[in-house]
């Protein structure tokens, strides 16, 4: 089997079921952002090192429900093969509640804003927060459209929020102080 099929060669793609869209379709570019998403969970794992590895598993298990909610945005409801997708659950929301709250809980409480950055793996996370927002904000524009599940929405929502609290931890396991933001 080849990697590439021709079949999107006219500006066109299939979702899982059969139905072809435009590229452009918003349901396209849903899952699309949460590929983008999990693009950027793997770019952030690549700077785990010693000092931050009891964040792998949590960067881990992310990407693993990111292909499930590209799954279930590339699966409209009522299509054909959507009993073979695996749709985000209130398990999974519930899953990354318990992630912000044991990891943010080790965290000093926040005082101001701060600005994006400090160890490289807390950068990446960041950038990768900013990809959850990003998926946010094409899911709920397809909202406006069509049906998408009000669970994947809380989950990407409680996603951008572990990733905040795992960019503060990174930078706490590894000494890196948070820059806090100064009006001037």
């Amino acid at each position: 089997m080849r990697l590439y099929t021709k079949t999107g060669d006219d500006g066109t793609t299939g979702l899982f079921g059969g139905q072809r869209v435009p590229k452009t379709h918003p349901r396209v570019v849903a899952y699309g952002d949460a590929d983008a998403l999990n693009a950027q969970l793997g770019l952030a794992r690549a700077a785990i090192d010693a000092t931050t590895t009891a964040l792998d598993d949590v960067i881990a298990h992310l990407q693993h429900r990111c292909f499930d909610l590209g799954a279930d945005l590339a699966t409209p409801p009522g299509s054909a093969h959507e009993d073979k997708v695996r749709r985000m659950a209130h398990a999974d929301v519930a899953a990354l509640e318990a992630h912000i709250d044991a990891i943010d809980g080790a965290n000093e409480p926040l005082k101001t804003f701060v600005l994006p950055g400090g160890c490289e793996l807390a950068a990446r996370l960041h950038v990768a927060r900013t990809c959850a927002r990003a998926c946010e904000r094409s899911m709920l524009a397809l909202q406006q459209q069509e049906e998408v599940s009000d669970t994947a929405l809380i989950w990407i929502n409680r996603c951008s929020d572990l990733l905040f609290a795992m960019a503060r931890a990174a930078n706490r396991l590894s000494g890196t102080p948070d820059t806090s933001w100064a009006q001037d």
